[in-house]
């Protein structure tokens, strides 16, 4: 049997268009519930979110009940923004029940100032980022690293779809080991893996579109904006060509958690996604479109700190993480028997079934028992961005969960940690399973913060030459699951002219143990963007 090899250049480019930022510490949870006023306007959501930001979040919240709130669980008290995204379970094998991962530290939000002319968000403006079915990653190997963003336009890997792909990122931490670039992962590891290598926990992170049409928000509410060519960075397309604060969300969930260690099982997604190919995140907006649009044209230290800015801490100081803390919403009274934070949960909230493959991961099929209620704007709210028919190559695990929710031990840096990597040339030796064996890496941090995680591998490959992969097949034999991949080699002739030459596809095929254990090793510290 032949081992996998991966070829790749490079996994981030430098950062070259960053002319400031902030991190919006939203260090309090006002909330733990299936609520989305967005995709399920009026009604309970398939699927739990935890929810940061303004007291006025309901089931069916306007830009007026979020400004009217009367407080917010951000640190700025003019923020009364909503930011939610779905929260993270563990499922223990052997009960087959669930039980939600502890939260480090609330959430950050970034508000990256990128571009030219950025536009402060209008009243009622509100859009998603992710695809809440997407089970499967359709831009090369997840478990390899991006190539050069230099290099994406020539592979043709520039479709919103792509760059939404990318735009997420799951950062294993680990504090007293150097950072990985954020965006490096586009997958949920698995928990053996994370055991090994993640004491500090994990960091789910996403990049929001930035690109913009004009309009408050869309019948998707996501076509009105577009991401630029290179996720965060680039340039936008003609259909959107207003630069809009570039959002990207940070949230810690304590894998390591001491309820964790010592047990079977997998983490899951509160959609019942086990691949995280399907996490994505909901924003509102509750500023005054003024007041923004003055933070962007005045807080420009590069510092990222809130507190660096005096209009935010004049004549309003920034509130405690005590009082962030204290912010809260009313629970719908639909929702007051529902606890998304009890032990030994016999299902998902809502009963979502797992669904690990981009046939289960459909409208409809993720609440079985309030399908009948949710259909309309569930399948409308689920269709956007669509749903791959690549077959996953990430094996379900039957599992589940048991024991006791503590609170974490895991302390949150005062900074943050979004890190992107310069251009890095380093290399790694690839064992008979595809993982590396060895790794070297080096990244550009700013900002402070403790020490964090591991970096990630960058492979290189045969000089002007890599490999894209065109189709994959996996079999499941007498435990092993075999991965079948199909490569075609790629020539670059130049930087900015590429020839493909296609020769008899080669069938490179892997053997991987289906609880396998990854190498890479990864890491959660602040720094500039």
């Amino acid at each position: 049997m032949v081992s996998k090899t991966f070829s790749t250049l490079a996994f981030l480019s430098a950062v070259t268009d960053v002319s400031a930022f902030w991190r919006m510490e939203c260090r309090g949870r006002t909330g733990l519930a299936r609520i989305d006023p967005i995709m399920d306007l009026g009604k309970l959501s398939p699927h739990i979110h935890t929810v940061h930001g303004s007291s006025g979040f309901n089931l069916a919240a306007t830009y007026d009940d979020l400004t009217g709130g009367n407080c917010t669980s951000c640190a700025v008290s003019q923020d009364k923004s909503a930011y939610w995204t779905p929260a993270l379970y563990f499922q223990d094998t052997s009960t087959n029940e669930f039980e939600i991962v502890p939260q480090v530290g609330g959430m950050l939000a970034y508000y990256l100032l990128r571009g030219d002319n950025v536009t402060a968000f209008p009243a009622g403006f509100k859009m998603v980022a992710g695809s809440n079915y997407r089970r499967s990653y359709t831009v090369g190997d997840p478990k390899s690293p991006d190539p050069p963003q230099s290099n994406w336009a020539a592979l043709k890997q520039t479709s919103q779809d792509d760059l939404e792909q990318r735009a997420l990122g799951f950062n294993c931490l680990d504090y007293s080991k150097t950072p990985e670039a954020s965006l490096y992962r586009h997958y949920l590891p698995e928990k053996t893996y994370l055991d090994g290598n993640c004491p500090d926990g994990l960091r789910l992170e996403l990049m929001f579109p930035s690109c913009w049409n004009g309009q408050a928000t869309a019948t998707d509410h996501k076509s009105h904006v577009a991401y630029p060519s290179l996720v965060g960075n680039g340039d936008c397309p003609d259909t959107h060509p207003q630069r809009l604060v570039t959002l990207f969300y940070e949230t810690i969930w304590d894998t390591n958690a001491k309820q964790f260690q010592g047990r079977q099982g997998q983490f899951v997604v509160s959609n019942g996604d086990p691949t995280g190919f399907g996490y994505h995140g909901d924003f509102m907006t509750g500023w005054n479109p003024n007041f923004l649009q003055e933070a962007i044209n005045t807080c420009t230290n590069d510092s990222g700190d809130i507190r660096d800015c005096p209009l935010f801490v004049n004549p309003t100081p920034i509130q405690s993480e005590a009082q962030q803390n204290t912010c809260e919403f009313d629970m719908p009274l639909s929702l007051l028997s529902e606890d998304g934070s009890a032990l030994d949960l016999k299902n998902l909230p809502g009963n979502v079934a797992i669904q690990s493959g981009p046939q289960s991961a459909t409208p409809g099929a993720a609440n079985p028992i309030e399908s009948a209620i949710s259909a309309a704007t569930s399948w409308l709210g689920g269709v956007f961005g669509g749903s791959s028919t690549t077959t996953s190559s990430v094996a379900p695990i039957t599992s589940s969960i048991a024991t006791t929710s503590s609170t974490s031990s895991l302390s949150l840096p005062t900074g943050g940690a979004f890190i992107e990597s310069a251009a890095t040339s380093s290399s790694a030796v690839f064992n008979a399973l595809g993982v590396p064996a060895a790794e070297t890496s080096s990244s550009v941090v700013s900002s402070s913060a403790p020490p964090a995680p591991t970096s990630a591998p960058v492979v290189t490959s045969q000089p002007g030459v890599s490999y894209e992969i065109v189709s994959t097949q996996t079999v499941t034999n007498a435990g092993l699951v075999e991965e079948i991949v199909w490569m075609e080699p790629v020539v670059y002739v130049t930087e900015d002219s590429v020839t493909t030459v296609t020769v008899a596809s080669e069938s490179v095929i892997s053997a991987r143990k289906v609880r396998e254990r990854h190498l890479y090793r990864h890491q959660h510290h602040a720094r500039r963007s």
